[in-house]
């Protein structure tokens, strides 16, 4: 049983897509028609007896049930068709059956044939059966078609579900004549023959294709009536005749331009006919486009490549102008002109202030902040004064001054010592004082026991040495040696290499 996938089986026999005849996947049938009605409580008692009945490649036919099946959207029916039956899909119910007759023009009379049952299993397998010779059937009438030398082109071939007729679509531009066609057909395949000539459009929408709007085409799937199409369609759209752009797949123009014609041809009604160019002082002007919405025409000087736009209401005064003998300046008006070169003056403002303003200002370059060492090297000096000079502004002129151990007392004052009782100073000064010098009985001093020095080569004697370090002591004075013990405490400069005292050089 060949179905949709979203559709289910209950008993060997389809549900249908219960969706009202349209199916959630889209594609499991060509033509499908949505029932809106179906939600919808009717002012009627009983539902219209008429359904409309689907089969290949989306031809319909309308069949009565007289038999009140209780029958489905989508489901399978067995119908009754001249000189015998067939299978098809219902694909409409209910009221809307009713408007798509007055829509094509139906009668309901009885000469609508009736339903027979619901299609079983068995009658499935049958048209199974039969559909599997459509395929041989067409390539094999193809090559009688050349044998015959027949100038048409088959398309399609459907096969009743009682294996006794089948129909032959084909197109052709001119008159065939196919009766030996026919005969030789059907002594070959034991059948009737019926051969049922179709338009391109129909040959199209039988064959089914995507469209250059990318999108599956419209006579293979809502499209069922179609109109004659004309270049002047495309012609009143302001579209460029070109063949190859206006003209579908089945090489007729396309159905779709007669979709939005009767907007365009209601907008033209406002719209001058130019027969004529336009006559200015600066020559004639002569019509190059027109844009039929936004009432706005394009023309152009023969001495020019630029068009100008000129509304419709301006446009007419000119040809009024022109039928009194009166030539315009130009084809703008002077209220225009005046409106054009206050736009672009305006124009040219908004540019500048958009330039300054979005100008950034200029970066002040900031100072570069000294190193923590440097710091305290400098001491007052990166502090900056009330007068707003800097330190280093300050001491330009005091560089004599700039000496380790004046900068050492200008940043940190010195220590003063408490005062302590008199009394007790005196006695530590008592206690602090040097003992009195030895003497021998003879009434010499003694000189105190010194500590041992290294022995001095012969170059410098004893006495030479104590001379020396005598005059060392007396020249240093109580400044001298402040800076000296400074120095000392101070870290040492390990801006340098550090000399190698590995003892165990290569190059020893």
């Amino acid at each position: 049983m060949e179905e949709c996938t979203t559709c289910g089986t209950d008993n060997e026999h389809a549900e249908g897509c219960g969706s009202q005849g349209s199916c959630s996947s889209g594609g499991c049938n060509k033509m499908n028609s949505f029932d809106w009605l179906s939600n919808m409580e009717l002012p009627v008692d009983k539902e219209y007896d008429v359904i409309e009945v689907r089969f290949k490649n989306g031809r319909k036919d309308f069949f009565r049930n007289i038999h009140s099946l209780p029958i489905t959207t989508g489901e399978a029916v067995i119908v009754d068709v001249p000189n015998g039956h067939h299978l098809g899909y219902v694909s409409m119910m209910g009221e809307l059956v009713r408007l798509q007759m007055r829509k094509k023009k139906v009668e309901d009379n009885e000469e609508i044939r009736p339903i027979y049952r619901v299609a079983s299993e068995k009658d499935f397998n049958k048209f199974y059966e039969v559909k599997k010779r459509e395929t041989p059937t067409l390539f094999r009438t193809r090559e009688i078609i050349e044998r015959l030398s027949l100038n048409m082109k088959l398309t399609d071939i459907e096969y009743q579900a009682d294996n006794t007729k089948a129909t032959f679509y084909y197109s052709a531009d001119e008159r065939v004549d196919f009766r030996e066609l026919i005969k030789v057909l059907a002594s070959e395949f034991k059948i009737r023959v019926e051969m049922r000539q179709i338009s391109l459009r129909q040959e199209a929408g039988r064959l089914g294709g995507i469209g250059s709007c990318g999108r599956e085409l419209c006579c293979s799937t809502w499209l069922n009536e179609f109109k004659s199409v004309s270049t002047s369609s495309a012609r009143y759209q302001n579209l460029s005749l070109n063949p190859s752009k206006l003209s579908g797949q089945c090489g007729r123009l396309k159905c779709c331009l007669n979709y939005e014609l009767e907007t365009y041809l209601e907008a033209l009604q406002h719209i001058p006919e130019i027969t004529v160019p336009l006559v200015t002082e600066k020559g004639e002007a002569r019509l190059q486009k027109t844009d039929i919405f936004r009432r706005i025409m394009w023309f152009g000087y023969e001495s020019e490549n630029s068009w100008y736009s000129i509304p419709i209401d301006r446009v007419l005064e000119i040809i009024r102008m022109n039928k009194n003998g009166k030539f315009p300046a130009t084809l703008e008006s002077d209220v225009q002109q005046a409106i054009d070169t206050q736009g672009a003056f305006a124009s040219d403002l908004d540019k500048l202030d958009k330039k300054y303003s979005n100008a950034e200002p200029k970066r002040r370059k900031k100072k570069r902040r000294k190193k923590p060492e440097d710091q305290g090297a400098q001491g007052q000096n990166n502090r900056t004064n009330a007068e707003g000079r800097s330190g280093e502004q300050e001491d330009k002129g005091n560089r004599n001054n700039d000496r380790p151990n004046n900068r050492r007392r200008q940043a940190r004052p010195q220590r003063r010592r408490p005062e302590g009782n008199k009394e007790q100073k005196t006695q530590q000064g008592q206690h602090n004082q040097k003992p009195e010098a030895k003497t021998d009985g003879k009434g010499t001093a003694i000189p105190p026991r010194q500590k041992m020095r290294p022995q001095q080569s012969d170059a410098q004697s004893p006495k030479d040495a104590s001379a020396e370090g005598g005059a060392k002591v007396a020249k240093e004075g109580g400044e001298q040696k402040r800076r000296r013990n400074f120095n000392r405490r101070r870290k040492p400069n390990n801006r340098g290499p550090k000399p190698n005292t590995n003892s165990n050089n290569s190059n020893d």
